[in-house]
């Protein structure tokens, strides 16, 4: 499930006027937006709110163009006609010794939801006169980040128990805050700006360069807002906040259900390379014949602290009596027969391996697979795919004759040597450990277990 779109589908549904019904008997909206007139024209005069310079007259405008329809009661009005406050913050005048009075960046609304000032800097105390009163951020105070490309748009809704400790917290010049009136529901506008719908508009509108996208104020003040009768507005955002609580817990139960996934694969993995995956058949060949074959002095025991009671047929050894690395330093190896189709995966040490892709056709490794193996992060990986390597702390593993790879595959990806996680493990130590070998017939007997477990584990993940 898609818990995203399920979320936005939601909030398009709540600002179209579909997500509650109407009802007849609500004030009309066109009433509300005179009386939210008829307020500020007082609060203008007492000259606690200043005008806005594109303000209408008194008659209710009928707007064109306006995005969609809405239900009959509901009228259309820009932002800034309902707001009591719309501007950006102030640059401020930052202490780095006084911790009193926070100022709230772009970076305290956070990406994954929700408001922090655990990042925040705070105001030199000397320059607190200079901020009036509006400027204090108040529940229900909308605040949209306002410049730079990947954060400009993000809307987040501020609540005073965020201050904790805090006096007040004031909005620095990159964070534009969007105050209405007490009949204008807070969750509502939230939730309107919040919408893809709305979202793509400021995009759209957004002005300055590639690196340093801004958000002009006169963008949100011209805004057109569709106002929902009072009532309903209240019926509306009961209802968002019912359904994202259900798909929060959704998220949740998403969240624990990969982590489950996680541990039964690394469960499954463990069983694996100790015998208890797969029955053994007495009919397959010991391991001992087999590692006898690559090497007749080869040393075989068969249990150790780490590996106690393995079955009948497994036998332990070094893991360099199997495995044979390279260090992929020149990157030099036979291309004359590749023709495969471009680009070729650039892998390099870190978890992700795969960096990026080239058509350069030098230095591609196709003695394939191979274990691909990390000296920093001792991260492994089986690539069955043609590949260039950028990296001397990535080795590569070719297993010896009669061993299968991908029973090898598994045992580097649940081993580690312990010590210092800091540390760069060479594939040199590596080959010291004590890995356990089953019968061939046996090893592939896991591998295909083991793979066709991962698929429906897989299956499931791709399906949350």
């Amino acid at each position: 499930m898609d818990t995203k779109k399920l979320r936005q589908k939601i909030l398009d549904l709540a600002i179209h006027g579909k997500l509650v019904p109407q009802d007849p008997n609500d004030e009309p909206a066109s009433i509300l937006l005179e009386r939210i007139k008829t307020e500020k024209e007082r609060l203008i005069k007492e000259g606690k709110i200043k005008r806005n310079k594109k303000s209408t007259s008194s008659d209710t405008p009928n707007y064109e163009n306006v995005p969609f329809e809405i239900p009959s009661s509901w009228v259309w009005t820009t932002l800034g006609e309902m707001c009591l406050f719309l501007s950006r913050g102030k640059s401020p005048k930052y202490s780095d010794t006084d911790k009193t009075y926070p100022v709230f960046a772009q970076k305290c609304n956070l990406k994954e939801g929700g408001i922090s000032l655990e990042q925040a800097r705070f105001l030199d105390p000397s320059t607190i006169c200079k901020w009036s009163e509006e400027y204090k951020l108040k529940t229900g105070d909308v605040l949209v980040n306002s410049t730079g490309t990947g954060t400009v748009g993000r809307t987040r809704l501020f609540h005073e128990s965020y201050l904790k400790n805090y006096p007040f917290v004031v909005p620095d010049s990159h964070v534009s805050v969007i105050r209405t009136t007490s009949e204008i529901k807070s969750e509502f506008v939230f939730a309107y700006i919040s919408s893809q719908l709305i979202q793509r508009h400021l995009e759209d509108n957004l002005a300055g360069s590639t690196n340093q996208k801004e958000l002009y104020i006169g963008v949100l003040s011209d805004l057109l807002f569709p106002i929902p009768p009072l009532a309903e507005q209240q019926r509306i955002v009961t209802e968002i906040q019912h359904w994202l609580a259900l798909i929060d817990q959704i998220e949740q139960g998403k969240t624990d259900l990969q982590a489950i996934i996680k541990q039964t694969k690394s469960k499954i993995l463990d069983l694996a390379i100790h015998g208890k995956l797969v029955p053994q058949d007495p009919n397959d060949e010991p391991a001992s014949e087999l590692l006898k074959r690559i090497n007749p002095k080869v040393e075989i025991t068969c249990d150790n602290v780490h590996y106690q009671n393995l079955p009948t047929g497994w036998v332990l050894c070094k893991l360099e009596d199997v495995v044979n690395y390279e260090q992929p330093t020149a990157y030099i190896v036979d291309t004359t027969n590749y023709n495969d189709t471009y680009p070729i995966p650039v892998l390099t040490a870190g978890k992700s391996f795969i960096i990026g892709y080239t058509n350069e056709v030098k230095g591609i490794y196709s003695q394939l697979p191979c274990i691909i193996f990390d000296d920093f992060t001792t991260d492994s990986k089986l690539v069955d795919f043609p590949f260039k390597v950028k990296s001397s702390a990535m080795k590569i593993l070719q297993v010896k004759k009669d061993i299968e790879i991908g029973f090898v595959a598994i045992f580097m990806s649940v081993t580690r040597l312990i010590g210092d996680t800091h540390k760069r493990y060479w594939i040199s130590e590596y080959s010291k450990l004590t890995i356990p070998i089953p019968p061939q017939a046996e090893q592939k007997r896991i591998i295909d277990a083991v793979h066709k477990t991962f698929v429906k584990l897989d299956t499931i993940m791709e399906n949350l």
